[in-house]
Formats: C-alpha cells, sequence, structure tokens
C-alpha cells in the first residue's frame, strides 16, 4: 500500500506542475487545452475555495492502511510549503497560491492567443 500511496504522491505532484505550468505544453501541441484548462479551473478553486484535495485523503488512506502515518492538511501545506516557505499555510496564502495560478495562466494562453491571432492575420 505505500507503493500506491507513492504513486498517489507523484501523481498528486504531476498534477500540480502541470496546472501551473502545463499551458507551455499548449503552445508545441493546442489540443493540451482541452486537458489543462479544466485543471487549472480544479487547482485554482480548490487554493481559493480552501478545499483539500481528494488526492490527499487517498494517499493519507493508503498510508494509514500500510500502517504508515498519515499527514493532515492539504497536500501543498504537507509536502511543498515546507520546501517554499517556512510558516504554516495561512488561508491568505492559500489564496495567493490560488491566483498565482490564475495569473501564470492567464500570461501564458494570452502569449499563445496572441501568437497564433498574429499568424493568422
Amino acid at each position: 500500500m505505500a507503493t500506491l500511496a507513492d504513486v498517489v504522491l507523484v501523481g498528486h505532484l504531476a498534477f500540480v506542475i502541470f496546472a501551473v505550468l502545463g499551458g507551455f505544453l499548449a503552445f508545441r501541441w493546442h489540443r493540451v487545452a482541452w486537458l489543462h484548462v479544466p485543471a487549472v479551473v480544479w487547482a485554482a478553486l480548490v487554493e481559493l475555495a480552501g478545499w483539500i484535495c481528494p488526492l490527499t485523503p487517498l494517499e493519507n488512506w493508503l498510508r494509514a492502511e500500510h500502517g504508515s502515518g498519515a499527514y493532515h492538511g492539504g497536500f501543498v501545506e504537507h509536502y511543498l510549503l515546507p520546501i517554499l516557505y517556512p510558516d504554516e499555510l495561512t488561508r491568505e496564502l492559500q489564496i495567493v497560491l490560488g491566483a498565482l495560478v490564475l495569473l501564470i495562466n492567464f500570461g501564458i494562453y494570452g502569449w499563445l492567443i496572441h501568437r497564433v491571432t498574429r499568424s493568422v492575420g
């Protein structure tokens, strides 16, 4: 079960990276946007609404079934914030992270739309 929990963890991290930076893939493969835009909306919504991603309880359950310790809080708070920020995840910081996901991707897609419309016109 610990291996499954690690697979969920890696998938969770891959999703976070895809949600934040996956728009760059749309430069090469435009159809990626059909998967990426919903991922951005979900990631931003989870952060802005203060929800916990469903992958977090799944990973915790798998770790508990294996006898490993589950963690409390969300994925970002447990894995990413200790690396990026020394403080606890606050509601304000969670809102900032959600806004950053949106701003980064608005910039990426704005640039992509500008590039496509410039080449067409």
